[in-house]
């Protein structure tokens, strides 16, 4: 589904939790959005214990950036309309087993995607990439294009990640404070873009290239959120806020 959710990262999030949550209910099938967000800051609950989180959040405030807390685990990731956002909802009736071959999955997809495009693809960590990770999809072994997390539940598993499709020197300006409020290594250098790799390639091309590769391997069928998931996430959405009275506590 394409199915933009109205309102804050914080109550998108918790649509994704409840798309989850559905299908480990085996309420709804296997279910992929794709989405451009609004310009948000998403930390992790590890990132919450650093002694610089509240200067973090109020930086990514700063930047114009709403802050909010993160499905999946790792560090600070950044959210912005030049960004392709994806969360991959899938029934599984143990969860960990097979989170390596989830990785696998998405971080191949992704690659053969943006290959389609005309960019030099690869799969691993490049040095001082921020939220670093063996599975982000990274340009000429130099910069990061892609991150991804995941989290499991009972009955099902979330992947979640976003694509770097433009703007990265705005994107540069947020994290490079915010990693340096958190005492995490960053290196401005080691965030690109699909479109500094190919100019012209937008967010749009981006998730063409995205469908265009599931489909030939999976089918792909068109789907909806339903009234009841944005209205159970608007009564969930505080778990994934940023409290401003609590210098930058959540507020779960």
């Amino acid at each position: 589904m394409r199915e933009p959710v109205p309102g804050s990262a914080a109550l998108d999030t918790a649509a994704s939790r409840e798309i989850l949550d559905e299908v480990a209910r085996g309420e709804r099938p296997e279910t992929l959005r794709l989405w451009r967000p609004a310009d948000a800051l998403a930390f992790s609950v590890v990132d919450r214990t650093l002694p610089g989180f509240p200067e973090a959040v109020a930086a990514a405030r700063a930047a114009g950036f709403e802050p909010f807390l993160r499905l999946a685990g790792g560090h600070a990731a950044v959210y912005a309309r030049e960004v392709l956002a994806f969360a991959w909802a899938i029934p599984a009736s143990d969860p960990r087993v097979g989170v390596a071959e989830r990785f696998d999955e998405v971080a191949g997809l992704v690659a053969a995607a943006l290959r389609a495009l005309g960019v030099e693809a690869r799969i691993g960590e490049v040095p001082g990439e921020y939220c670093p990770g063996s599975h982000s999809v990274n340009a000429r072994g130099r910069v990061k294009l892609m991150g991804v997390g995941q989290r499991v539940v009972r009955g099902a598993a979330y992947v979640g990640g976003a694509i770097v499709a433009g703007g990265s020197a705005r994107l540069r300006g947020v994290l490079g404070p915010v990693y340096k409020a958190l005492g995490l290594p960053f290196d401005p250098r080691a965030l690109g873009s699909v479109e500094d790799e190919r100019p012209g390639t937008g967010p749009e091309d981006v998730a063409e290239a995205l469908l265009a590769e599931l489909a030939r391997r999976h089918e792909l069928l068109p789907g909806i959120l339903g009234p009841g998931v944005v209205e159970r996430a608007a009564r969930s959405q505080s778990r994934y806020a940023m409290d401003r009275e609590a210098s930058g506590a959540t507020t779960d």
